[in-house]
């Protein structure tokens, strides 16, 4: 038998904490062969607050957490009663299925990605009013024309005499309306 990807569903917000739990208890049962990688799909996220960078872990999956494992009786078992495991997603109760290695390779690049080229918490659309927080243009309403997430830059239209004027701001200067 080869190890398979199982999605286990955990309580929300206790995915850190049940992953540490499911390494410590396979140790202590030494199934660390039955045993693959524990993930907790998670991506970081630039937050801009008070005008300071900083960057978040945020949950792709929140309330899931992946894990490779040998199914036998005994994986199943110290899976499923591990504290604040609620269950294995899909299959039977007692019959979990795995997850297809196509969307294994998917979440694995997700989370890379994530890790490399952190996203913006707030993502602006093409056509949104938005409202300048700073700079010569604070508290001017505009339209959102385009949006570079590489440079974390955003053109707004702004009217200025009358007239529509595009301006190119920092994701800081600006806030949903």
């Amino acid at each position: 038998m080869s190890k398979r990807w199982y999605v286990v569903q955990v309580y929300s917000g206790m995915e850190k904490s049940v992953h540490k739990a499911l390494i410590e208890r396979v140790e202590r049962a030494g199934l660390q062969n039955e045993f693959g990688r524990i993930l907790v799909p998670s991506e970081e996220v630039v937050e801009v607050k008070g005008g300071q960078k900083s960057i978040t872990e945020r949950r792709i999956f929140p309330g899931y957490i992946l894990v490779e494992l040998e199914l036998t009786d005994e994986t199943w078992h110290l899976v499923k009663n591990t504290n604040r495991v609620t269950g294995f997603l899909g299959g039977s109760s007692n019959r979990p299925t795995p997850i297809s290695e196509k969307e294994v390779e998917k979440i694995l690049s997700q989370i890379e990605e994530g890790v490399e080229k952190p996203r913006p918490k707030v993502l602006f659309e093409v056509g949104e009013m938005v409202r300048v927080k700073e700079g010569p243009f604070a508290d001017f309403n505009g339209n959102v024309e385009d949006v570079n997430y590489e440079k974390s830059k955003v053109r707004v239209s702004v009217t200025i005499f009358g007239r529509a004027t595009p301006v190119e701001l920092d994701f800081s200067q600006v806030e949903k309306t």
